[in-house]
């Protein structure tokens, strides 16, 4: 949960050319407005020329207009939008692993039916859960399966589209 004054999440997606460097060029955009990159996405789009990158990032609100018209004049940036505000569907995908006794299986399991998670890997002493959904689903299990002895957890960055028939 973010204190009251923290700054707020902002939902960006960029469309970009495939190519090398263009990562680099669009972190520094937001790192020289002081904006903390939270989550950060870089997929293949439907032309396999252009990447989809979907960040979450804090600052200031004042300065993401700035930010925006920056992106959009890089080489490599065919177009940025801010989704803040926006009705969007945000999905993060986690995969947590455990060491866990016999004894303690059951009671996994029960914890990952709940939250609809599956289990991807199970060994005579440990289990892998992979855990999708919004990031307070994430964060409940995550909390939840801290009892436990986790080995590793690893967490995708968040995944945005918008609803309805358009592009995002």
């Amino acid at each position: 949960m973010e204190p009251k004054n923290a700054r707020p999440a902002h939902a960006i997606s960029l469309t970009v050319a495939n190519r090398p460097g263009v990562l680099v060029r669009v972190a520094l955009v937001f790192s020289r407005r002081g904006f903390n990159i939270d989550s950060l996405v870089v997929s293949p789009s439907i032309d396999g020329d252009f990447s989809r990158m979907n960040i979450v990032a804090h600052g200031d609100p004042k300065d993401l207009g700035q930010i925006i018209a920056q992106l959009e004049k890089l080489v490599d940036v065919v177009s940025a939008k801010d989704h803040t505000g926006d009705d969007i569907v945000m999905r993060e995908l986690a995969l947590i692993k455990l060491l866990c006794a016999p004894e303690e299986r059951t009671e996994i399991l029960q914890l990952a039916q709940h939250f609809k998670a599956s289990t991807v890997d199970m060994t005579e002493s440990s289990m892998t859960l992979q855990v999708t959904g919004e990031t307070e689903k994430i964060d409940a299990m995550t909390a939840l399966c801290a009892r436990y002895h986790m080995v590793e957890f690893i967490r995708t960055g968040k995944v945005i589209v918008t609803r309805g028939p358009e592009a995002t």
